[in-house]
């Protein structure tokens, strides 16, 4: 099945006391762009979260907003800095002595003043990292869930369209088979009309004839059209990216369907090529939003 680039997905998770929340959001790209926007404290785990998204996606303008609530003592660790400690310990015995106060120093007191204990982050929690990335892991899943409900509903347009166009190109195929028995019919009148009585030269008037066939043959033209829908057919049933290949080849058809085009006398079929044309268009600003 095909897949837009464009698609939302969000998950969460809450296990003993941290809790974490990922959005994405992913529009239509070139190739696979993936920002992160996360807490300072996740931030060496930003390549493990990218490596985890371009997994399962391809292409797309990916956009990643992480938050994470902490209330456990999972990935923390307490710091005393024993230098500040020290320097409160003195000043409190210089205050002690000068003011002849009984110095009566306990830790706990140390303890609270401001500095003295700092909670730090582990930054190599594999706990954490294990559940950042299983949520992760079911936010991508979301969003292809969105992408591959709007790649469908495209791909039903774009067999529909490519279905009018194989049909555009059996009426251009029916109508340019009576192009040179037109053309006999109204080459032979119009020496008639000027060599009037005299005998017309068969043999000049079928190399004329083949002359004719081969510049205003489409045959080779349509046999290439009708393969590369074939191809497009094909392709809309992957189950890889297909986006580029798609376009590839709608590039190929554009090209065919010019040539016809120059090559048409005949009202008719210009009108077809111009039909095709038109649905060519369309498929291709289709195609820009499919991985």
């Amino acid at each position: 099945m095909i897949k837009s680039m464009t698609g939302y997905g969000k998950a969460s998770k809450t296990e003993n006391e941290r809790e974490y929340q990922v959005e994405i959001k992913s529009v239509n790209h070139r190739y696979l762009d993936i920002s992160i926007k996360m807490p300072r404290v996740l931030s060496y785990l930003e390549e493990e979260v990218k490596k985890e998204i371009a997994s399962q996606i391809k292409r797309g303008k990916v956009d990643v907003f992480i938050t994470f609530e902490n209330s456990s003592v999972e990935g923390r660790n307490i710091k005393i800095n024993t230098e500040i400690a020290k320097i409160y310990v003195d000043e409190l015995k210089k205050l002690a002595e000068q003011e002849n106060i009984l110095a009566n120093i306990e830790v706990t007191d140390i303890a609270k003043f401001p500095d003295v204990l700092r909670i730090q982050n582990n930054e190599e929690d594999e706990k954490i990292k294990q559940e950042l990335l299983e949520t992760v892991k079911n936010a991508t899943m979301t969003l292809i869930q969105m992408r591959e409900t709007e790649g469908h509903k495209v791909a039903e347009d774009l067999s529909n369209r490519v279905n009018t166009i194989q049909n555009k190109i059996k009426e251009i195929s029916l109508l340019s088979t009576g192009l040179i028995e037109e053309y006999v019919v109204k080459l032979e009148g119009r020496i008639k009309e000027f060599l009037k009585n005299q005998d017309i030269d068969e043999t000049r008037l079928a190399q004329e004839v083949v002359i004719y066939a081969d510049k205003c043959s489409i045959e080779e033209e349509v046999t290439r059209l009708n393969s590369h829908i074939s191809q497009f057919k094909k392709l809309l049933n992957s189950e890889e990216a297909i986006g580029k290949k798609l376009d590839f080849i709608i590039q190929e058809m554009n090209r065919e369907a010019n040539t016809i085009g120059s090559k048409a006398n005949n009202l008719d079929i210009t009108n077809g090529v111009i039909d095709i044309k038109t649905e060519i268009e369309n498929i291709r600003e289709q195609i820009q939003n499919i991985e």
